[in-house]
């Protein structure tokens, strides 16, 4: 399919263009799928000791919700290449509701078994998100927006583990009994779903020129009877497979960290239901710069490369999982747990970005059902990883351990995926077409905001002090995480139920926001929600400051403030050019000699 007119940049902050709607509206929809099917994750520690489940019945939930999103993503690549992503996001999002709310109804594991079973449908939304990004960005941006898009919409996998702990306690506030409350909690996730699925129909476009009933009609686009053979075209290629396993050993991993990672942190290191729920959150929100970060180098590389240097980054990014996943199963301290799944969970999703870079370049004319063939695979793993964590003879950590293992031979698989130089020909014409499209068509900003100034050589002063800052937060952000009882007392205990909410906002933005200013990735945004935490922490320093002499002697004040205003240099200056903002400039840019 030859889809003219392709987005050849992301405006983050628009809605005028199809394009971005497109993007938006399909990354938000499947960060509500994945909220809503993990939702019940972190509330399972309360519906086990309900229903009395065992530890094999939980395995076998687990194994429910991912296998059925097997079937139902290859149904839903071919959906696409038929009637497009407008009406298969919304029929995907009004019949998968349903489940998701049913599943209050659940009286017993029978019961309980068949509503995750349902609940796994709604998975399938990742394939639309990533074919509608895929159809509406050119190929010099493809990469980052297919990451994007899928990296928040993962994203919904850490937010549901903390919110949903809070929305059980709103319930409980209101007076309902902690059996209702769980339940209600469900509900309100899937109404959400429902009414999300409406707006879709009526707020976005199948491609930048149109919906596919009307480009049909004006002969734009070819018929359905053309598509019948896309997913057999799809299915006999071995370099689908290749990612359909590939994709197992990354999006598999995380699917099943989202199921198992608030249990494992209970049972292993003894924390509480909320505190478990934070920590297991961290991982899926490294989605927030992870993904996007593997779309991006992708993209990078493949500007450099081609599409061969697609697949090699493709390579190291899931090697290096393989590695960090081999030293989280080992870690038995729970600061070093915290950290090394920080650096698992980061390279897991670089690899997620890194594999739907590739995608779009395997076959254009099968696009939904190559999608949908690798998407499934994601869950594959996650069934075949289910089956490790259901055994009761065997300890979490070795199943992981297996995982790590399993993870590094499965990197190797990249050797299969190849490209002919006419492939390679193709994709360099459209990619320099995509940037002489974009370079014509740039804008300058009506404000500009300064960056730092360019120094010899590649590491710059200012950058080391920006990822020792950015590491030095992420460390303050898991300490924190280990002492919350601290960090609430440092808070004043004057805010009632929403100091857990503050200090929630402070752990991830240092955890997470630390991180990402490390890297140097949306270092503004980074460090504007750092600099509110830290503007917070002078504030409560100075509370019964009774003259110049008390703020002169005390120390933490001062560091306070030495970090909120470097916290600010950062923010006014952005990244410089050692970080994966520098990487975000538009090549035109990047090319002429006067750019910052």
């Amino acid at each position: 399919m030859d889809v003219k007119n392709k987005a050849t940049r992301i405006e983050l902050f628009s809605l005028k263009t199809p394009q971005m709607r497109a993007f938006h509206m399909s990354w938000f929809a499947f960060f509500l799928c994945f909220f809503a099917w993990f939702g019940i994750a972190p509330l399972m520690a309360v519906v086990r000791d309900e229903l009395g489940l065992t530890k094999t019945q939980i395995g076998n939930t687990i194994i429910a919700s991912v296998s059925i999103t097997i079937v139902a993503r290859l149904a839903i690549g071919w959906l696409c290449d038929h009637i497009g992503p407008r009406k298969s996001y919304t029929i995907l999002l009004l019949l998968g509701s349903l489940p998701v709310m049913g599943i209050g109804l659940a009286e017993s594991y029978e019961s309980f078994l068949l509503f995750r079973l349902g609940i796994g449908v709604i998975g399938a939304s990742f394939v639309i998100t990533q074919y509608h990004t895929s159809v509406m960005f050119a190929p010099n941006c493809v990469g980052t927006a297919n990451a994007t898009s899928a990296g928040w919409g993962n994203l919904g996998g850490g937010v549901t583990q903390m919110v949903m702990p809070l929305v059980l306690a709103a319930f409980i506030g209101l007076g309902f009994s902690l059996e209702h409350s769980w339940r209600f909690s469900m509900v309100v996730a899937g109404a959400v779903c429902f009414v999300t699925g409406i707006a879709y129909y009526f707020l976005t476009q199948d491609l930048p020129d149109g919906n596919f009933a009307d480009l049909r009609k004006r002969g734009e686009l070819e018929s359905k009877q053309k598509t019948k053979g896309a997913f057999l075209m799809a299915a006999t290629d071995k370099r689908v497979w290749a990612l359909f396993l590939i994709y197992a050993a990354c999006f598999g991993i995380e699917l099943t960290i989202n199921n198992i990672a608030a249990l494992y942190f209970i049972d292993y290191f003894d924390l509480g239901l909320a505190a478990a729920g934070l920590v297991a959150g961290l991982f899926g929100l490294m989605n927030i710069f992870a993904r996007t970060t593997g779309g991006i180098i992708g993209d990078k590389f493949g500007h450099r490369g081609g599409l061969k240097g697609r697949v090699r980054w493709l390579f190291i990014a899931l090697f290096i999982e393989g590695i960090a996943l081999l030293c989280f199963s080992r870690a038995d301290l729970l600061p070093l747990a915290i950290g090394t799944m920080i650096v698992f969970s980061l390279f897991t999703q670089m690899s997620e970005g890194a594999t739907f870079s590739v995608v779009p370049f395997i076959n254009k004319k099968a696009l939904g059902s190559v999608a949908g063939i690798v998407g499934a695979g994601g869950n594959l793993g996650a069934v075949g990883a289910g089956f490790l964590f259901r055994s009761e003879s065997l300890e979490w950590p070795t199943a992981l351990l297996i995982l790590g293992f399993c993870v590094i031979a499965l990197s190797f698989m990249t050797k299969f995926v190849t490209f002919s130089e006419a492939d390679e020909k193709a994709a360099a014409e459209e990619h320099e077409l995509a940037l002489e499209k974009r370079a014509a068509t740039r804008k300058e900003p009506r404000f500009k905001l300064p960056t730092a100034a360019p120094v010899p050589g590649r590491l710059s002063p200012m950058a080391v002090l920006r990822i020792y800052l950015g590491v030095a937060l992420a460390i303050k952000g898991i300490y924190y995480i280990l002492d919350m009882g601290k960090l609430e007392a440092q808070l004043g205990g004057e805010f009632g139920q929403t100091e857990n909410l503050i200090a929630w906002f402070v752990v991830f933005a240092h955890s997470v926001g630390g991180m990402s200013l490390a890297l140097g990735f949306a270092t503004r945004i980074a460090a504007g929600l750092n600099a509110i935490v830290l503007a917070g922490a002078v504030w409560i320093h100075l509370q019964g400051a009774t003259g110049f002499g008390f703020v002169g002697e005390n120390l933490n004040f001062q560091f306070a403030l030495l970090v909120l205003v470097t916290l600010m240099v950062f923010f006014w200056q952005g990244a410089g050019r050692f970080s994966l903002d520098k990487l975000l400039r538009t090549e035109a840019n990047e090319a002429s000699p006067s750019a910052p």
